[in-house]
């Protein structure tokens, strides 16, 4: 992916930025640390390590743009499956991101919150500083920032419906409104866009919900190399989509074209 944008500097608008509707919820699927390692003749740590700064980088892109709300897979139930180490690992560089950033990302006023956080394997110290920064920003009226940490999108689902089933709701009282309403942050619109890095073409079980009329993103960069003017590209590609939610447009529907 060859960025229009390259020359612009981190976070930065390029002019002419915002003639198309931003984004109201952008989601990454944040795909490639270890192929970004394994160039390099380096261990999978090493992409993990690397992948920091994008993060960083993403998080003030987006709410520089005006995306309202932003949301990060950083750890599905699935990746429970990888070895012993790696996940070690990642649970104390998440631990140390999340001390060492919780200061910028409550001056820049941006709510945060931690999607799933269930598995008893999770460290408890790394529970608690999850819970430390989301009441930190709780009180925060910029942009939510989602981190969705041992998150599965059909675990979410089932969890709805048995919250259903023990509310005793009849199956004739259910709608989308309803069951959407038993979800884990109910406020949470739907995905607008999703950014997935590395070229890889899957939902990976991921807010599988809230994506259901997203448009998708499928740059070939690795995450790690992911920047805010790639960032900006993918705003910018879907600035330039037809939003139909199923129907046609205007002009196709017999209505006069806007």
């Amino acid at each position: 992916m060859v960025s229009r944008y390259a020359d612009e500097g981190s976070g930065s608008l390029p002019e002419g930025f915002g003639k198309g509707p931003v984004p109201r919820h952008v989601a990454c699927v944040m795909d490639g640390n270890g192929r970004w390692a394994a160039r390099r003749s380096l261990p999978r740590t090493a992409g993990h390590l690397a992948a920091e700064t994008t993060v960083i980088d993403v998080i003030e892109t987006a709410r520089s743009a005006g995306v309202e709300w932003l949301s990060l897979y950083a750890f599905s139930t699935e990746n429970w499956r990888r070895p012993d180490d790696e996940v070690a690992f990642l649970m104390q560089l998440i631990r140390r991101a999340v001390r060492k950033h919780a200061p910028l990302l409550q001056a820049r006023g941006i709510r945060c919150r931690f999607l799933g956080v269930t598995h008893p394997r999770i460290p408890p110290a790394l529970a608690q500083d999850f819970a430390d920064l989301t009441t930190l920003t709780g009180r925060n009226s910029g942009m939510t920032l989602t981190i969705a940490f041992d998150h599965g999108g059909r675990r979410d689902i089932v969890a709805a419906a048995q919250s259903l089933i023990r509310g005793g709701v009849p199956p004739e009282a259910v709608t989308e409104e309803i069951f959407a309403a038993h979800l884990p942050f109910p406020d949470t619109p739907d995905v607008d866009l999703v950014i997935r890095t590395s070229g890889e073409q899957r939902i990976s079980n991921f807010m599988l919900w809230q994506v259901a009329y997203a448009e998708w993103v499928f740059p070939s960069v690795l995450w790690p190399d992911f920047r805010a003017s790639h960032f900006l590209d993918c705003l910018h590609t879907y600035q330039q989509r037809r939003r139909r939610f199923g129907g046609l447009p205007p002009e196709q529907n017999g209505e006069p074209q806007p």
